[in-house]
């Protein structure tokens, strides 16, 4: 007994001796602590985290002296020496160059930002907690080159290099590898359903085509949002801010949003986290009575009246003597009550088997919202519900994921049908028109005195909002799901992705670094035939692709090329390959300066709706052209039964029909019959220049894009009798006996654009932080070429962005502030076209930190002082936003 418990001692004693703890704290410049810092061993798998006030305990069997590493992002790694166990160890990071951050997305593989072969945009914790925005998915918009169109307070369209719209089909947002986009609807997410700001480690974005790594759709840009690691940031963090929008139409509203993040290691090979965060708040009204086909005349003065947001007008005819008449509409705040809600929650978990960088996780989201969504018509998303659930296996040299996304819009409707059907609802179309056709034919007066005494008697005892025959009339439509009779939009659609990736480079790096990889994509489509064809059960559908890429560094590492191709197969469209290649040098003898080229071609297959859509909007339908879908719809015109395919096979051009109409008969009408839609091609050239000066920092790129087999929409008119082209169609056209409708198709049309982004970064005045850039977007298209098209480049020409501030500009007080300027430019959509006004907007925040309470306080505000603005025709303006933040143990 007495040689077992020595034996037991001596072990002790060893495995005491053995073990090291070394106690330290990492901080910044300005003696600030650096919460989240990396702690590593030099030279072993053995390393921790900084706390939210910078300190960390690491715990080593080595004998000292032992050299630990920290490193965080935005600031440059440093090394020390540990000789003693008592040492106290004090690391300081200096702040780092932008461009030595660590960047994935631009090859798919760690890089500097430095060398990445193509442009890539950056935003991690410190620009969250910098940005002036309301959260950090708004903040995005001060990256330089980014374009942000504004649906309403919640839904924000990202887009970069023109061609944007709301459901924005050329850019790609993922999520931790998941694509944010609503299947059916088309749209990016954003963050009304998206990812926790406490649990974001950073977004990189890539503007331009990169289809050659990312396969379809990833065309005029890709964004990806990473959050953080259970294992790497572990605790309890929580956000609430709170404060009012302020609009002329909708006044002074309070919102309120907030949040929390729970993570935890359990041991070092099982770690957990859930998120959790909700808003609440009031929309931008959108209120313009503008009338969209007689600019200038008010619906008292015309009869003939459409306003823009005003619905249930869109319904017409042409009565004798009193010429082209519109039903009485209802505004927009009459339909809708401006409500805005997101709710988000998530939780992952996260297993390493072997202790090492092999990890299995299991990650799901769900999200439920309400704002307001504008496409072809205006929808009010009522208890939209989103949920993701995903798999992967990973290590540092592959990833094997898959996912599932799910949809359910819930009780969503269309507000022009709204409008429509509740008008239907009270008196039919046939005898509202028959009415005042009697009325204006035996009223004596002027024109505008019997077309007023017409309105009047047609509309006498009308529904009017407030009143309980209204309400009930409204609940009725917005519940059923037919569009003849009321507004309801159901989707119940999923998406079903699988992609993999292995990089060879620990393999073949002596040669060169040699990726591979592949994705499956299968959509299942059901609306229950309430905007799709899918009268008759779900409609499937299904993608594949596959890709390479070789990176080679060659004249001291100076020169890096690279190669990749893509080859995509669409069950519905021929195969295509995207191929790309890019070549940087650095240059300098300090290695500070780097020229860059590219080209790189881009595809995106036609989405969902462009392939399957059946829908009415009012004036017409919105018909997809799937060679199976052409038969699919069907709707029955003054008595005549018509088939989407006559949109694509027995049609005129809208533009010549009107044309004709308003000439009497003179005009020549023009047979369109539009080509069935092909995938979208484009060819991306591009070029840059990086630049590190020290306190300044330079980046420039250029680009040209030329696009083949654009798609985009065209509006035609199909007669319901005779055959366009021949005086039995024409004769149809002139008597008003047509249907009309919106096809989508390629343009055989030239359309290029080309565009350059400067931007510039410097430390000023000490240690202030500049940022500015400016960006010019043009596109080249002759609409002479194509006069039916539009191209639906929605795209300032000109615009410009700058910020200054300070991290630290006294103990525990910083600053940062933000301006944006656009130029004008011509917005063109389904929904309505127009001019949208140059604009000017101010952001700023204030923050103080309490570092005993591990709290944030930040004080903030959005267009500070402006005038309202809008970003697409038929949105609300754009107000005021005021917000007081806390954010507590966030690192």
């Amino acid at each position: 007994m007495k040689k077992i418990t020595f034996i037991v001692t001596l072990l002790l004693c060893v495995i005491s001796n053995a073990q090291t703890t070394i106690n330290g704290r990492v901080i910044d410049d300005f003696n600030q602590p650096i919460p989240g810092a990396n702690i590593s061993l030099k030279g072993e798998a053995i390393g921790t985290v900084t706390d939210f006030d910078g300190f960390f305990t690491l715990t080593v069997t080595n004998e000292l002296p032992v050299t630990i590493t920290a490193s965080s992002i935005g600031f440059e790694s440093s090394s020390v020496e540990v000789t003693s166990a008592t040492q106290e160890v004090t690391i300081v990071l200096a702040e780092g160059n932008v461009l030595d951050l660590i960047v994935i997305s631009a090859s798919r593989a760690p890089e500097r930002l430095f060398e990445s072969p193509v442009s890539i945009e950056r935003f991690g914790v410190k620009e969250i907690k910098n940005t002036p925005s309301v959260d950090f998915y708004d903040g995005l918009e001060n990256l330089k080159g980014v374009d942000v169109n504004t649906n309403s307070l919640t839904f924000k369209s990202i887009n970069t290099r023109g061609f944007a719209t709301f459901t924005n089909t050329r850019f790609v947002q993922l999520l931790d590898g998941m694509d944010n986009t609503s299947p059916s609807l088309n749209f990016a997410l954003g963050n009304l359903i998206g990812m926790n700001e406490l649990d974001v480690e950073n977004v990189e974005l890539l503007p331009g085509a990169s289809s050659a790594l990312y396969g379809a759709n990833a065309f005029n840009g890709i964004l990806f949002m990473t959050s953080k690691s259970p294992f790497e940031k572990q605790g309890i963090s929580a956000y609430a801010k709170g404060g009012i929008t302020s609009q002329e139409a909708a006044g002074n509203n309070e919102f309120y949003d907030v949040g929390i993040r729970m993570a935890h290691a359990f041991t070092d090979n099982f770690a957990a986290k859930v998120n959790f965060s909700y808003m609440n708040g009031t929309d931008w009204f959108a209120n313009s009575e503008a009338n969209i086909e007689n600019p200038g005349f008010s619906r008292e003065l015309d009869p003939a009246y459409n306003g823009l947001n005003v619905y249930g007008d869109e319904v017409r005819a042409l009565l004798p003597g009193a010429g082209v008449v519109t039903r009485t509409g209802y505004n927009e705040s009459d339909l809708t009550d401006y409500g805005v809600e997101s709710i988000k929650f998530d939780g992952a978990v996260h297993y390493k088997p072997f202790n090492n960088d092999f990890e299995i996780i299991y990650a799901g989201k769900l999200g439920k919202g309400q704002t307001i969504f504008q496409d072809s018509n205006r929808f009010s998303l009522k208890d939209f519900f989103f949920q993701q659930h995903k798999l992967e296996v990973k290590n540092d040299n592959f990833f094997v994921r898959g996912y599932i996304s799910a949809e359910d819009a819930g009780d969503t409707y269309d507000m022009r049908f709204t409008g429509i059907n509740i008008n239907r609802r009270w008196k039919s179309d046939e005898v509202w028109f028959q009415e005042y056709g009697t009325t204006f034919a035996t009223t004596v007066g002027t024109d505008l005195e019997r077309h007023e005494a017409a309105r009047d008697f047609a509309d006498r005892d009308r529904l009017e909002p407030g009143t309980i025959g209204f309400e009930n009339a409204f609940n009725e439509v917005t519940s059923t799901p037919d569009f003849q009779t009321g507004s309801r939009f159901i989707s119940k659609t999923e998406l079903r992705h699988v992609d993999a990736n292995y990089n060879f480079g620990h393999i073949t790096n002596d040669f060169a670094d040699i990726q591979v990889g592949g994705s499956f994509r299968e959509y299942s489509l059901n609306s229950e035939g309430t905007f799709y064809t899918d009268f008759d059960g779900a409609i499937n559908y299904s993608e594949i692709g596959v890709y390479s890429q070789i990176q080679k560094k060659i004249l001291d590492d100076r020169l890096k090329l690279t190669g990749s191709v893509r080859y995509d197969k669409s069950q519905l469209f021929d195969g295509n390959f995207s191929p790309r290649f890019s070549v940087g040098y650095t240059l300098g003898k300090n290695r500070n300066r780097n020229l860059r080229a590219s080209i790189q071609t881009g595809f995106r297959n036609p989405t969902t709706q462009n392939l399957y859509l059946g829908l009415d909007i009012g004036e017409g339908a919105i018909i997809g052209s799937a060679p199976d879908n052409l038969d699919r719809y069907s709707r029955i015109v003054n008595g005549t039964t018509i088939t989407g395919r006559a949109a694509y096979e027995n049609s005129y051009t809208a533009e010549s029909v009107e044309d004709f109409i308003r000439s009497g008969g003179t005009a020549e009408l023009v047979v369109a019959n539009p080509d069935i839609v092909q995938p979208e091609k484009v060819t991306a050239i591009e070029i840059g220049y990086r630049a590190d000066f020290g306190k300044l920092l330079l980046d420039l790129s250029g680009y040209y894009n030329m696009y083949q087999d654009f798609i985009s929409t065209i509006d035609v008119v199909s007669p319901l009798s005779g055959t366009a082209g021949t005086p039995e169609g024409q004769a149809a056209i002139g008597t008003g006996n047509f249907a009309g409708f919106q096809a989508t198709t390629n343009s055989d049309a030239d359309i290029n654009s080309f565009g350059a982004v400067l931007g510039v970064t410097a430390k000023v005045f000490g240690d202030f932080d500049l940022n500015a850039s400016y960006t010019y977007t043009k596109q080249d298209f002759d609409q002479d070429e194509d006069p039916g098209f539009r191209t639906n480049f929605n795209t300032p020409e000109h615009k410009a962005k700058a910020s200054f501030g300070h991290d630290n500009l006294f103990k525990n007080f910083g600053f940062n502030t933000a301006v944006k300027w656009s130029g004008e430019y011509v917005w063109e959509s389904a929904f309505a076209e127009g001019d949208v006004p140059s604009f000017t907007v101010f952001d700023a925040q204030l923050n103080y930190r309490i570092p005993s309470l591990k709290t944030t306080l930040k004080l903030g505000g959005t267009n500070i002082g402006g005038s309202e603005y809008f970003t697409a025709v038929g949105t609300a303006p754009i107000g005021s936003l005021y917000y007081l933040g806390l954010t507590i143990n966030n690192f």
